[in-house]
């Protein structure tokens, strides 16, 4: 593992835009158009929304955001390791800052979508090995056989 550090994003960076970019590529390109969930840039910038980015010096690791949902529930968005850093740990060590980020703002659970596609089996194996447990859907959204709907209910 790289030395990492993970800091918040205002989404202004360029690595950061192609990083997100690719993200939104490879979702449409994986899931039907509707199944995709995957938020551009502009919808990142919502003040619901916290954004972190990791970094090991000037390279881009990954991504990952916090979506605010109200009660106490957070939502997972735009997780993202570089294609180099796949099962690195750097998707890994995104997602734990993300849980700590939640459990200081007082958050009871934390949720995500993903897909049911093969593309999606290291992510859902990556939120299961940190308690994610398949749920119902969540907030906006739908039942739909294209997503798998996961929470994880976090310490008081």
């Amino acid at each position: 593992m790289t030395a990492m550090a993970i800091r918040p994003d205002d989404l202004s960076h360029a690595a950061v835009q192609a990083l997100l970019s690719e993200h939104l590529e490879d979702m449409y390109a994986t899931s039907p158009p509707e199944s995709v969930h995957a938020l551009d840039l502009d919808a990142l910038r919502a003040p619901d929304i916290a954004f972190y980015s990791a970094w090991d010096g000037d390279t881009l690791l990954g991504c990952g955001a916090l979506r605010d949902l109200g009660d106490g529930h957070l939502e997972i968005k735009s997780m993202r390791a570089a294609r180099d850093q796949r099962g690195r740990g750097t998707g890994a060590a995104i997602l734990r800052h993300l849980l700590d980020e939640a459990v200081r703002r007082g958050a009871v659970r934390v949720s995500l979508e993903t897909g049911v596609e093969p593309y999606f089996e290291p992510a859902r194996r990556l939120y299961q090995r940190h308690g994610f447990v398949v749920c119902a859907p969540f907030a906006d959204y739908v039942p739909d056989p294209n997503s798998v709907f996961m929470t994880l209910s976090l310490p008081a």
